[in-house]
């Protein structure tokens, strides 16, 4: 993927933090806007669907948790 530079403004308090997690900033803050964009184009993703199919179940949630967290049964996993 190709890099552009940007300036941004971001308080002191964040940048010292970043830097004391990792040496590339830089990428810390672009990982950190693909996870952004990634969350925001799932959940217009699941409003659409919620809009066509209706709100999710209790049942469909319960097995999305534990798929997300890795605590689907085989059972849940074969469907």
């Amino acid at each position: 993927m190709a890099s552009k530079k940007i300036t941004i403004t971001v308080p002191e308090e964040l940048v010292e933090a970043a830097r004391e997690l990792t040496d590339n900033v830089s990428g810390y803050v672009a990982e950190a806007f693909a996870s952004r964009i990634r969350r925001e184009l799932l959940a217009e993703d699941l409003r659409r669907y919620e809009e066509e199919h209706g709100a999710f179940t209790e049942e469909e949630m319960a097995e999305a948790f534990a798929r997300l967290h890795g605590t689907a049964t085989s059972n849940q996993e074969a469907a």
